[in-house]
């Protein structure tokens, strides 16, 4: 494993994308969201994510001139078509829409349809807390998840995000509805390690904590088992439904990579209009001190809430380097024109 500097990594991001036919001003926009990623240790939506990125691009399954377009406008809520436009832009265009609403009506809720991988999910969690919002987003994806009790796969993991604004640190939850979300999967197998509870099935059908069996059946475990396998279905059928989007058995049918022709929602509400930051840091405060204060199991040695280690990950990224697998960064070098 090397360190490399957040500037230095963000920089050979752009100069990537740029090679691979991106605007510089949207691929360096681009490239601080992956680069963020993996400062927040979230490696599998960072760095690890660009080559497959570059590789939709020239397969033309990412259309780098989709632009966000507004299709439906009900007061507090709003519909937009993504064409297909690079997912992390899309993403924000709509965060920030959501936020715009939220500030004239308390509430802001943006559904945008026919879009391509956000990337991380919680980027957006965090975008919005930084401006002082509550936010609330999700998004569905073609089928990578059997549902409870099945063999094959019919259902998305559909990662879900939540987020309160806090000025002593965000409290941001950023979950697949998987055990483990196939990204977790792919670090730990890089890094030759086993994952720390069963996340899946082999081909045999037996659960398993090795995560490369379970990338070969597809067989991922449903978070909370049943429940998992519900939420899944709820939030495919709500992103669908309120976008006017495709669900997952529509996004199957397109084959064109990971979450190509997806449907996403993103809630903001601002606090503000509520009880007021000062109410929202206390209860926060109060919530995450009565969670750390927990006494911590026999195989733990704290107990923390979401958000909490990736603002550790990212404060030790910042000062001595961002952590990256050593093939990986030499393959983005390659994509950017540069050697290792």
């Amino acid at each position: 494993m090397t360190r490399i500097p957040f500037d230095t990594m963000r920089d050979v991001i752009t100069e990537a994308f740029v090679k691979a036919g991106m605007p510089a001003e949207d691929a360096a926009q681009c490239a601080v969201f992956h680069t963020q990623a993996s400062c927040d240790g979230v490696y599998s939506h960072g760095l690890n994510r660009v080559a497959r990125f570059v590789d939709y691009v020239k397969k033309g399954w990412v259309n780098l001139e989709g632009k966000p377009e507004r299709v439906r406008s009900l007061a507090a809520i709003e519909v937009f078509d993504g064409h297909r436009g690079p997912g992390i832009l899309n993403a924000l265009s709509a965060s920030n829409r959501s936020m715009e609403l939220a500030s004239k009506n308390g509430v802001g809720i943006v559904a945008l349809r026919n879009t391509t991988h956000w990337m991380r999910g919680g980027a957006f969690g965090w975008h919005a807390a930084d401006k002082g919002y509550v936010a609330m987003c999700w998004t569905n994806t073609e089928s990578c998840m059997p549902a409870w009790g099945a063999q094959n796969t019919r259902l998305g993991n559909n990662p879900f995000v939540m987020a309160v604004p806090r000025d002593k640190g965000h409290i941001v939850l950023d979950m697949a509805m998987s055990q483990y979300a196939y990204g977790k999967l792919q670090v730990t197998r890089l890094k030759g390690e086993k994952l720390p509870f069963p996340g899946g099935f082999d081909k045999n059908g037996e659960l398993t904590s090795e995560p490369g069996p379970i990338e070969e059946s597809m067989r991922i475990l449903p978070m909370g088992y049943w429940k998992g396998s519900g939420f899944a279905i709820l939030l495919d059928t709500l992103a669908a439904v309120l976008s006017e989007g495709a669900p997952t058995y529509e996004i199957d049918q397109i084959q064109e990579g990971s979450c190509t022709g997806c449907s996403q929602i993103f809630i903001a509400i601002d606090p503000q209009q509520l009880g007021g930051q000062d109410f929202t840091n206390r209860v926060a405060d109060g919530i995450a001190d009565y969670v750390n204060g927990s006494t911590p199991d026999e195989k733990s040695k704290e107990v923390i809430y979401p958000g909490q280690i990736e603002v550790r990950v990212r404060k030790d990224h910042l000062e001595n380097g961002i952590v990256v697998d050593d093939g990986v960064w030499a393959e983005v070098l390659a994509l950017a024109g540069r050697s290792a």
